[in-house]
């Protein structure tokens, strides 16, 4: 992660809408998946809001752990395995993103080793750097850039302002620089949740009373 990596803020919103999509793209396709198995933590929030629009109560996960903040580990591993056994099964695999396309691969392996007997795999966002291609994604990624989703945005925003340097002084001037040097606008009631070195929290106190 560089100090000029473009990001993009995706809202609760956006994420809904995009959702929206791919239940469109599912319908139309004829696949009537039998459980929805949702890849932690990125896939947990639309795994359940599709398990909603489609009406599926089937829904269960597991856990890959690639990525903290920004930061990308070694190798893709499974922390948490899927307990339950997919034999038989359709499943539709979800996730979030699809960046590197490593975690997919690494998914895709672990539900056949449960026995599922089909897996479709679902992302909000396709990243054409990936090299896997999910069956179904609502907005294709040409022009890459970090993503940062509604449910990670605390995690996502300490690790773009803990690699400030210098220091930021106040929330103003971590909302000019988030601004200058990723692209994004940062409400200051945002950027007043979030864990910072004392003298920033002591002047967002004074700023948003």
């Amino acid at each position: 992660m560089t100090h000029s990596t473009p990001c993009e803020l995706i809202s609760w919103n956006g994420a809904c809408d995009l959702c929206q999509r791919l239940v469109g793209k599912i319908r139309k396709a004829g696949y009537h998946p039998d459980i929805i198995v949702a890849i932690g933590r990125g896939g947990y929030m639309p795994a359940r809001i599709l398990s909603d629009y489609l009406d599926l109560m089937n829904l269960t996960s597991f856990k890959i752990e690639h990525y903290h903040g920004q930061h990308k580990e070694p190798a893709a591993r499974i922390r948490y395995p899927l307990t339950v056994d997919l034999t038989g099964q359709q499943v539709l695999l979800v996730d979030d993103v699809s960046d590197s396309g490593e975690t997919f691969e690494l998914a895709m392996v672990h539900l056949r080793e449960r026995g599922a007997a089909e897996v479709r795999t679902v992302v909000l966002h396709h990243k054409v750097v990936s090299r896997f291609v999910p069956d179904y994604y609502a907005k294709k990624i040409i022009k890459w850039r970090w993503l940062i989703y509604p449910w990670a945005i605390m995690e996502n925003l300490n690790a773009l302002i803990g690699a400030m340097e210098p220091r930021p002084s106040s929330i103003e001037v971590i909302a000019q620089r988030l601004q200058q040097e990723h692209g994004i606008r940062v409400p200051h009631k945002t950027l007043a949740m979030i864990q910072m070195e004392p003298e920033v929290q002591k002047a967002a106190s004074i700023e948003h009373p």
